[in-house]
């Protein structure tokens, strides 16, 4: 079972915003996690920077590893659903 957090904005859905595209595509796949908003100013991110080394969200931290940018997010959530389903027999 995977830990994982998702460090988003403060929008009150998953619809406005790259936070909500990754929490959808979290539920979809199936993934727990936890979710941490932030403040809309970056000036209250310190907890981000020093996970990631940048003051953006979405990040995601998954089994101890950040991943930033909505894009990557969801590309590694596709990758390890894939990587979790049986190959199909021949």
């Amino acid at each position: 079972m995977s830990a994982a957090t998702l460090y988003r904005c403060p929008a009150p859905t998953d619809r406005l915003c790259a936070c909500g595209r990754v929490a959808r595509e979290l539920r979809r796949t199936g993934v727990a996690f936890d979710e941490v908003r932030v403040p809309m100013r970056r000036a209250g991110r310190d907890e981000i920077e020093r996970l990631s080394g940048q003051r953006v969200v979405p990040l995601l931290v998954i089994d101890g590893e950040p991943i930033c940018d909505s894009r990557r997010i969801v590309e590694h959530l596709r990758g390890r659903a894939s990587a979790a389903q049986p190959a199909s027999p021949r």
